[in-house]
């Protein structure tokens, strides 16, 4: 039942979005992170901002260094529009690069700090960078791709000490904010920036191929900073935030420090995600609050009991991912009055907020969107006779599209190519045009929330497969399989068997180290009941491969590609071991050179 202090708390938070909304100025509007930066030195010069590794920076201290990074790139030739790569692991220096190059109207292309070779090249390229600001610590990567690469030695990158162990190497100019030396006056530059100026570009995962390179305007970044923080965390001044995650993705830099930055909040940054170290660290800096991904939210979960995880001073998080099957026991476990699960990508034109603090759900919009009929089999949105897309009904899963409008613009990528194909048009009448997410939800009922529909992830489009007829969400499917108390993690996918239609149900499962040290401790019979009690027959996956750990992505989302090409095939499958449940058989079993040839051949009887 909804409390009058509920209804409270919502009706205040519907008024900021409203507010907030109806304030939205032109794209032509001279606003940027730089001028941002520069009102929060001026109103709070001696807080502290950032907070590393036993350093701590205040207000004033970020703007001054983040100027002297400014001034110098101006010096090697760097001014407005102009693109600037930005590589470096999560530090305070990271942060004051990144405002120095904003400062000047140029464009930061945030690398992810683990692309190498080929990978980095692409990415590199990709954007036209005039200049590399990187990380001391990043130096043998950036030095085995020099060579492949169109930067000037010297003007072209920018080396960043982190330690001074090692020194900018004779092709590099050494680049130390916290050294007095430039100038320090905020450039005049900052001034001239506007809403409608791209600021960033940030990076698909590159899951289904090279990575792409999202363009966020000054615009979608700032209205996302004020969104997150101001109407879903309501974050304020006084707050301090712990951050873990990626400063070269959305989630880490645009809505973890995004918020912060709007309020005049305090931040502490990690370098490194650490289970076993995360809630101490919060306690040490006293942090109110966190940013999340689903997955360190699982990881987490998976730590020891212990008798002071609900003795913490965290009372909000906000993030994206935390999946249903654990959301209730983590809220209980660690104590935690409010969670603001988000909804979006960096490329996308619109999001979703859970600014109700209601359980389970991804929240709502607040741009025109609709769920859509979408085909599993041919990955295609199903059109009806007229050639318009068909809506799902309540409660369905459906594809996600965004209306492109003004206020909700689609800014792609800097390849135009890529950018047209996630577009769809004619949804729902001749000559409109919706972005494509390319993710299931579906509406739920979470009781009062002023008319407002929520909605609940379901799963990524070429993450669902369908078999004997039936579309399956790999997300669902993988949180059943966890609740199985010996299972640490599950990923799950479709495979192709020859002669058959559709994709047979795949789990790649990690088991609890603590409970399985071989697959001899693994309980089958209990994991069997377990699928067979909670799934329907066509859900049920047919193959189980046993993993030591999952491989995942740098913001911890399980990768599938690879997992997809090996398949069942023992060849390819390394030291991991595959288990086949066959048709008609109460269990699973090895699965032996025999069968597989009868899979291959078609013989199998599935």
């Amino acid at each position: 039942m909804t409390s009058v202090g509920d209804i409270v708390d919502m009706t205040r938070t519907l008024g900021r979005a409203i507010r907030l909304r109806r304030k939205v100025p032109q794209r032509s509007h001279r606003h940027s992170l730089g001028r941002m930066l520069e009102k929060q030195a001026q109103q709070r010069p001696d807080t502290t901002a950032l907070i590393c590794e036993g350093r701590e920076l205040t207000w004033a201290e970020f703007n001054i260094r983040a100027n002297r990074v400014a001034h110098q790139l101006r010096d090697a030739g760097i001014g407005h529009g102009d693109c600037v790569a930005l590589m470096m692991e999560n530090r305070i220096e990271f942060l004051i690069c990144l405002m120095g190059i904003c400062k000047l109207g140029a464009v930061a292309s945030l690398i992810n700090t683990h692309q190498r070779h080929d990978v980095l090249i692409h990415s590199l390229t990709l954007t036209r960078a005039k200049c590399m600001v990187y990380g001391e610590e990043l130096i043998d990567a950036v030095g085995e791709v020099r060579d492949q690469l169109d930067l000037p030695d010297r003007e072209g990158y920018l080396h960043v000490p982190d330690g001074g162990a090692v020194e900018a190497p004779e092709w590099a100019a050494t680049c130390d904010p916290s050294r007095p030396g430039n100038r320090e006056d905020d450039p005049a530059e900052t001034a001239e920036i506007t809403l409608g100026d791209p600021c960033l570009y940030i990076f698909t995962s590159g899951t289904t191929g090279l990575p792409k390179a999202a363009i966020v305007s000054g615009e979608r970044c700032i209205r996302a900073m004020q969104g997150m923080g101001e109407v879903c965390l309501n974050i304020q001044a006084s707050d301090r935030l712990y951050n873990a995650l990626p400063l070269y993705h959305t989630t880490g830099l645009i809505i973890g420090f995004g918020s912060v930055l709007h309020a005049g909040a305090s931040m502490v940054i990690k370098r490194k995600f650490s289970a076993s170290r995360f809630f101490d660290e919060i306690r040490e800096h006293q942090c109110n609050s966190f940013v999340y991904i689903g997955e360190m939210c699982r990881y987490l979960m998976h730590q020891p009991q212990r008798s002071d995880d609900a003795d913490n001073p965290v009372v909000k998080i906000i993030g994206n991912g935390l999946r249903p099957d654990i959301w209730m026991d983590f809220k209980r476990r660690f104590d935690i009055a409010k969670i603001c699960e988000i909804y979006g990508a960096s490329e996308g034109n619109s999001g979703f907020v859970n600014a109700f603090n209601k359980d389970c759900t991804i929240g709502f919009g607040i741009t025109p969107h609709v769920l859509v009929q979408y085909d599993a089999d041919s990955d295609s949105i199903v059109r009806n006779s007229e050639g318009f897309c068909i809506e799902v009904a309540k409660g369905e899963p459906g594809l996600l599209l965004n209306e492109v409008r003004d206020d909700a613009r689609f800014d792609g990528y800097t390849d135009p190519e890529a950018s047209e194909k996630k577009l769809v048009r004619n949804v729902l009448k001749t000559g409109d045009v919706y972005f494509n997410t390319g993710d299931l939800i579906r509406q739920i009922d979470v009781g009062f929330a002023f008319g407002r529909p929520h909605y609940q992830f379901v799963d990524r489009t070429g993450d669902t497969f369908r078999w004997k007829g039936e579309n399956c969400s790999t997300n669902e499917v993988g949180e059943i399989i966890n609740a199985h108390p010996q299972v640490q993690t599950t990923n799950v996918y479709g495979v192709e068997l020859p002669g058959t239609d559709g994709r047979a149900g795949m789990a790649a499962i990690t088991f609890d180290p603590g409970q399985v040290s071989s697959d001899q401790d693994i309980d089958w019979d209990g994991l069997t009941r377990h699928i067979d009690a909670q799934l329907a027959s066509y859900a049920r996956p047919i193959f189980i491969r046993v993993q030591r750990e999952q491989p995942t992505t740098s913001t911890f989302k399980l990768q599938k590609t690879e997992l997809k090409r090996q398949a069942f095939h023992p060849d390819a499958v390394g030291e991991d071991r595959i288990y086949v449940r066959k048709p008609g058989a109460a269990g699973y079993q090895p699965l032996d050179a025999d069968f597989h040839d009868r899979i291959m051949a078609g013989d199998a009887g599935y």
